[in-house]
């Protein structure tokens, strides 16, 4: 063997011990769970546990595997501590997002009033109420304003289309 070879195969075996041992080097990150979210974590196991649980009593009762007189009250009571299991998980996610509801009712607010603040020092005051002829008349100028823009619907797709196209910008039909 020359001494190329040897060179590649040592940079070979190292690179793989190098691969192979990395993990070794490596910090071991652990992520400890709160007790809320493992808590969260064992009420959405319960649920799924016993949702799977009456899938499985339903269609053992189809095939004639649970006597007829037992599947009754063993359906109900799956359906009770399903129903107790879901309160539960209800009660907990109400609790969880309690605050960060609250906290982000709190930022709605406090944008509201500095959009408030911001606004009565450049807005005009507010005027009175305006009667419905005048609101008629606004409405009539914007329609007149945005009917420029528009010149109807496609013949073909009925989607809308401008004045200015030549043709439908959805199924590519001639227009005019």
């Amino acid at each position: 063997m020359d001494i190329g070879a040897l060179l590649l195969l040592f940079a070979v075996v190292l690179g793989v011990a190098g691969f192979v041992a990395r993990p070794f080097f490596e910090r071991i990150r652990i992520n400890v769970a709160s007790p809320e979210e493992h808590e969260l974590s064992s009420l959405l196991a319960e649920r799924d546990r016993l949702i799977t649980t009456l899938q499985e009593l339903d269609f053992d009762h189809s095939l004639g595997k649970i006597p007829s007189d037992d599947y009754p009250t063993t359906r109900a009571d799956l359906l009770q501590r399903a129903a107790d299991a879901l309160r539960r998980l209800d009660a907990f996610q109400i609790s969880a997002n309690a605050d960060a509801a609250e906290s982000r009712v709190e930022s709605a607010v406090a944008a509201r009033r500095a959009d408030a603040a911001v606004g009565q020092t450049s807005a005009a005051p507010v005027a009175a109420p305006l009667d419905d002829d005048v609101l008629e008349d606004i409405l009539a100028a914007r329609r007149a304003a945005r009917g420029d823009k528009s010149a109807g619907f496609c013949p073909k797709c009925g989607k809308p289309v401008l004045r200015s196209d030549k043709f439908c910008p959805h199924c590519g039909k001639g227009i005019k």
